[in-house]
């Protein structure tokens, strides 16, 4: 059924594709009798040219979860109320990002700083390929800037990290004992309205074999805060499977992991200059206004085209200036 899908929207592609190409056929013609449709031409190139970006974008998600929805991630690094409001601004771009994209946006869990800014953040993303075009963001990212917050006005490098699991579908087997899990209940802390607010309806769940800790607090409900929670273990635990046998993988045949925790993807410079740089793609960027309000199809592309085409780089030290 998947492949019989994935058939039938390359076909409709390749007909919508031959009929726009047809039109401007049509256009092409009678501009050339003299007729007054340059701005009918000029508008149909550009839906043209979107309509195979977003096809080309497309062919390159082929994985087995890249149509899946994403389960996105942002924790501040060290360095308190700075980097609390550099995960809060990327939480904003990606949220954004995703509202251009139509995508549907769900906060799951959002643990405000105490000052400014945001301890931590986990958002749903649902639509076709959200998963697959969210795994080119998943990483460290640097931004460089005057702190609003430091009287003396002096630049600070703020790090936050982002991390991007699928939602998994219902057939996927995860096993979850029960007598693994402890599941506390407790006020929730943001917004919400008064009934969310004075009771106990947030749920974390700990996930004692491995440590893992998720939380959900904007349902009103504590069963349905439950249920956003455990789809997000079931996803991280997943993920832990992955890894787990990618690193046997490695382990047998000698390789190196190309990505640690410690290098970042992407630096947004906003003092003394202005620029933004996907050191993976090497895509530089100098309106970070534009992408601090969600233009990331150009970094997003880029690096799915070099991962295809197995041109990709490395992320930089987290040093490296």
């Amino acid at each position: 059924m998947q492949r019989r899908r994935r058939l039938e929207e390359e076909q409709a592609l390749r007909l919508s594709l031959q009929r726009r190409a047809d039109d401007l056929g049509v256009l092409v013609e009678w501009a050339n009798a003299g007729e007054d449709v340059g701005a009918d031409l000029g508008r149909g190139l550009d839906e043209l040219q979107a309509e195979v970006d977003a096809a080309e974008t497309n062919k390159m998600l082929g994985g087995e979860h890249d149509r899946a929805n994403a389960i996105v991630s942002i924790h501040p690094g060290a360095g308190g109320t700075e980097s609390q409001d550099w995960a809060e601004m990327l939480m904003r771009m990606y949220l954004k990002w995703a509202e251009r994209r139509g995508f549907r946006r769900e906060v799951i869990d959002l643990q405000p700083g105490e000052e400014a800014g945001i301890k931590s953040v986990t958002v749903m993303l649902t639509g076709e390929y959200a998963f697959g075009l969210m795994a080119a963001e998943a990483g460290v990212h640097r931004l460089v800037r005057i702190s609003p917050f430091d009287q003396a006005a002096r630049r600070h490098t703020s790090f936050a990290s982002v991390f991007v699991w699928p939602e998994l579908p219902e057939d996927v087997e995860i096993e979850i004992d029960e007598k693994d899990l402890r599941v506390d209940t407790y006020r929730s802390s943001g917004a919400g309205g008064q009934h969310v607010n004075v009771t106990d309806s947030a749920v974390r769940i700990t996930h004692l074999p491995t440590g893992i800790v998720v939380s959900c607090q904007n349902e009103r409900s504590q069963h349905k805060n439950r249920s956003s929670a455990m789809k997000v273990l079931k996803a991280r635990l997943f993920d832990l499977k992955l890894k787990e046998q990618q690193a046997k993988l490695d382990s047998i045949a000698g390789a190196k992991k190309d990505i640690g925790f410690g290098s970042q993807i992407r630096s947004y410079v906003l003092q003394p200059y202005q620029m933004i740089k996907d050191h993976r793609t090497k895509v530089e960027v100098g309106d970070v206004n534009r992408v601090l309000d969600g233009d990331l199809d150009p970094f997003i592309k880029t690096y799915l085209m070099q991962k295809a085409s197995g041109t990709l780089g490395a992320p930089a030290p987290a040093d490296d200036e």
